[in-house]
């Protein structure tokens, strides 16, 4: 795919497309993502108090915390079919209002079945949400800039745990405040941004390169003719209808490395404030917070490096499987470790280690499908991941509960994410590369 984008006269028009679509899409699509990991896991920050409060045990909480990916995963396809039929712009902004009303609503739980119900809503409210940004993201970014794109967007989360577990813990110290638990604050000031942000993606969001009146002419008949002629390469190589895509090996692998990924992604992320106040001492609320944090500090490092890495060229495939398998090795180095400063610090190194392989992933599976069957392919893979989110949780609990402490849900995690490097070498057959040819646009 020579041409237009390859000749010198045009290489200073690429970057300042790109360097103009990244500025009026990322930084408003990394403040949803975050608000959105808040949303779906404050809950970890407020079960410090709540679980007390409402009677939950830890078994209870497990199931909870992992009722929210039934909901989430039956409507992820759905949600995403109807975004690409009725645009980003309106169906993203739907979901994050309905999200925001729901997460509000968490206030209002007074026991377990009320708390299943509230989760099992929210669910609902958010599903398509990651997939949708995911796809929409694929339709502004050529493939070489693509890794970059994926690796901020997923830095959103990492910048939710980094910024909002330090504020959820400073929220529940509000407790008692107009007879109102801290918990109960938490919920409802964290629903806000979202309600808020809807409005904004509406006003902000264009769904497509060609109606981007925002930027000069010149720079959207280049990014239109690239973005073309780069979903005709993929069509032309590899077409496929949505129930083509649904069943295509690499999309079946890659769904099942970010399965085996979520174990950590989700699983440790709900259990993570009670990891280290089980396992590193008896920190307080605020304490336990902050130290929850850290681990996505090197989590938004490490992907930015990686970001960069994937789209200078190398194997999308290898930058999964080495954070992987690095990743486990950390975490079992934490376990050996036990309650000391090197086992805390190996744990969040091996946590933000294996983030960094979820720009790959992406960059993959948006490279070899394309249009309807694209946005049917990323719904699967991150509903699939998320069953890790349904059954991961409660496991840990049980686990839990069993043996007294956090060590042997550590090593399932720790395996469950070197099996994932095995995958995403494997995957590497069937998705080839993971990407168009450096020299396309």
């Amino acid at each position: 795919m020579g041409g237009l984008v390859d000749r010198p006269d045009t290489a200073g028009l690429e970057r300042t497309t790109m360097r103009r679509v990244a500025r009026r899409l990322m930084p408003l699509i990394v403040v949803c993502y975050l608000i959105a990991y808040i949303d779906r896991s404050n809950v970890s920050i407020a079960a410090l108090t709540m679980n007390q409060d409402i009677g939950l045990t830890a078994a209870a909480y497990g199931l909870g915390a992992g009722l929210f990916f039934v909901t989430y995963i039956i409507f992820e396809i759905p949600s995403n079919l109807a975004l690409h039929r009725y645009g980003a712009r309106r169906w993203i902004a739907r979901i994050m209002i309905t999200w925001g009303i729901v997460t509000a609503c968490m206030a209002l739980v007074v026991g377990e079945k009320s708390f299943y119900t509230v989760r099992l809503l929210l669910g609902a409210a958010e599903a398509g949400f990651t997939p949708g940004i995911i796809f929409y993201l694929a339709q502004w970014f050529p493939s070489r800039h693509r890794g970059r794109a994926m690796s901020r967007f997923y830095i959103g989360a990492a910048l939710a745990t980094v910024i909002g577990a330090p504020l959820s813990g400073l929220v529940l110290d509000l407790d008692g405040l107009l007879h109102i638990a801290g918990w109960q604050w938490l919920f409802v000031i964290s629903a806000l941004p979202a309600v808020v942000l809807g409005f904004v993606v509406l006003y902000r969001f264009t769904d497509q390169p060609s109606q981007a009146h925002w930027l000069p002419a010149e720079q959207r008949a280049w990014l239109v003719d690239t973005m073309t002629r780069e979903q005709r390469e993929v069509r032309s190589a590899r077409k496929y209808s949505v129930m083509g895509a649904l069943r295509n090996p690499g999309v079946l692998l890659l769904a099942t490395f970010f399965f085996l990924y979520s174990f950590n992604s989700i699983g440790l992320t709900l259990w993570m404030p009670q990891v280290i106040k089980g396992t590193f001492g008896h920190p307080s609320n605020l304490e336990t917070s902050l130290l929850t944090a850290v681990p996505y500090i090197f989590a938004v490092v490490f992907m930015l490096v990686v970001g960069r890495r994937i789209d200078r060229g190398g194997s999308h495939h290898l930058h999964m499987a080495v954070p992987m398998a690095a990743a486990a090795v950390l975490l079992v180095g934490s376990v050996m470790a036990g309650q000391s400063v090197a086992g805390f610090l190996l744990l969040a190194v091996s946590t933000g280690v294996a983030w960094s392989a979820v720009p790959a992933l992406w960059a993959t599976a948006t490279a070899f499908t394309s249009g309807i069957a694209a946005a049917a392919a990323v719904a699967l893979i991150n509903s699939t991941a998320n069953i890790a989110g349904l059954a991961v949780p409660p496991l840990i609990g049980r686990v839990h509960e069993a043996t007294g402490t956090f060590v042997a849900p550590l090593i399932i995690i720790a395996v469950a994410m070197l099996v994932g490097a095995v995958v995403a070498l494997v995957s590497a057959r069937f998705t080839g590369r993971g990407g168009l040819a450096r020299s396309a646009g």
